[in-house]
């Protein structure tokens, strides 16, 4: 009895001493991972991890019995097949579009920055009045491919009389790819200056959701862009520089972040591969550009149900349980590096409130009662641009306004069309630059 429990001692204690080099070996992989920025698809972190755990383990049994040296080898056979996994890409590796919407057709236009972006037009669909300048969206992301719910609420604006207009921004959807280093905010404010002279319509409204507001804040901000703007409808938008960004602040009424039920559907996150180089990526351990997938691989990977809880930070908790599909699985287009790239050139630029104050441009900036954005990065904007005219605070919705929820589409839809025609607002005109400080406190 005793020399049983001695033996079953001994054994546990070796496999704990086995597990405890599986779990080093896998930790001096995802250093040299983080180290060499995942080049060669990880194999210049692999190779390394293989050849010093079996040269420590041939160390240790060079006085042994082979059939122990052999048992000794086995951590490094199971962590060399544990990290294997994170080398070796499971997706395509050449960019997979989705395939063509049923409802409109995607045009491809050439833009003299180099830019190819998928064009979406729906022309005025009602026998009525039209409105005479053409309405571009810019939507949020950044480099996310349109929504099927977002096309739902321009189909709803055209059938109110407006030419509307909308692209993927460069990477996302239906548009070309860029090389990693091109995704930054000005090329993105640029990338919107010759889409409108594509166009060749003379000036535009544009309507900036989510990022897609961020880009037009700060389009607002160079001259030689804003000329070509009629209005601007700032809708929720994200930071509009560095300072901005580093804010930690204020957010709207309580989200269903926490509340809805988890989103179905595969995850990139549960392959060993796409959750080291998202994760790492992330965590800034990894750069955008990482050599441990490309581009193209990792927006084949990202799924919708990557997004996590993401998605329900934009609706309010009120409306937890009945979040409508966003998007289908075909047309759901992500990438989630050079997002991030993008995000870092916003964090890493100056203040561009000095540009925005001789701003002229007629401007609406739209914010969300339960925003999962921080409030002071749409506040900032109306502190900063004159020209804003009037804020529209919309009660009972979240970050994404228009969700087809109840008639949430259709009060969207008035609060812009006002602002458009130069109609009183549907709503007061709050918050006022001097309610800014009563704003932030009593809206959160």
């Amino acid at each position: 009895m005793l020399t049983s429990a001695i033996r079953l001692v001994r054994f546990t204690g070796r496999l704990l001493l086995a597990l405890a080099a599986v779990g080093m070996l896998v930790v001096v992989f995802l250093a040299l991972i983080a180290l060499t920025d995942g080049a060669g698809s990880g194999l210049a972190a692999w190779l390394p991890t293989l050849g010093v755990g079996a040269a420590l383990a041939m160390w240790r049994g060079r006085r042994r019995s082979r059939p122990t040296r052999l048992v000794l080898l086995l951590p490094v056979v199971v962590a060399a097949a544990l990290t294997a996994s994170v080398c070796v890409p499971t997706m395509p590796t050449a960019r997979r579009y989705p395939p063509a919407l049923p409802f409109v057709t995607a045009q491809h236009w050439s833009l003299s920055t180099g830019s190819r972006v998928a064009v979406y037009h729906y022309p005025p669909a009602n026998p009525g009045p039209r409105h005479p300048v053409p309405l571009v969206y810019l939507n949020g992301g950044p480099v996310r491919g349109i929504s099927v719910l977002d096309h739902r609420f321009l189909q709803l604006l055209a059938r109110q009389g407006y030419d509307v207009y909308a692209y993927e921004q460069a990477g996302g959807g239906r548009s070309d790819l860029l090389p990693m280093g091109q995704y930054t905010i000005s090329r993105s404010v640029s990338d919107l200056a010759a889409f409108i002279d594509h166009m060749n319509n003379g000036k535009v409204d544009i309507l900036g959701f989510s990022s897609g507001g961020a880009v037009l804040t700060r389009a607002l901000a160079d001259p030689s862009v804003a000329a070509r703007l009629h209005r601007a409808i700032i809708a929720e938008p994200g930071p509009m520089d560095g300072p901005t960004a580093h804010i930690t602040g204020h957010k709207g009424r309580k989200s269903a972040r926490g509340l809805a039920p988890a989103p179905t559907g595969p995850r990139s996150t549960h392959v060993p591969r796409y959750a080291v180089a998202f994760g790492l990526m992330r965590l800034g351990l990894l750069s955008p550009d990482t050599g441990l997938i490309g581009q193209s691989e990792g927006d084949n990977a990202f799924t919708a149900a990557d997004l996590g809880s993401d998605t329900a930070s934009a609706y309010c908790a009120r409306d937890a349980h009945r979040i409508p599909a966003e998007d289908t699985a075909q047309n759901f287009s992500f990438s989630p590096a050079a997002s991030l790239r993008i995000q870092q050139t916003i964090k890493d630029s100056p203040s561009i409130a000095p540009h925005l104050l001789p701003s002229r441009t007629p401007a609406m900036l739209m914010i969300a009662e339960c925003s999962s954005q921080v409030r002071q990065w749409a506040t900032a904007i109306l502190a900063n641009d004159p020209a804003i005219q009037r804020t529209q605070y919309m009660p009972g919705v979240g970050h994404h306004m228009w969700n087809g929820l109840d008639d949430n589409n259709d009060r969207a839809a008035a609060v812009i069309t006002a602002f458009l025609q130069d109609k009183p607002a549907p709503l007061p005109n709050s918050p006022t630059r001097d309610e800014i400080p009563t704003f932030l406190r009593d809206h959160k």
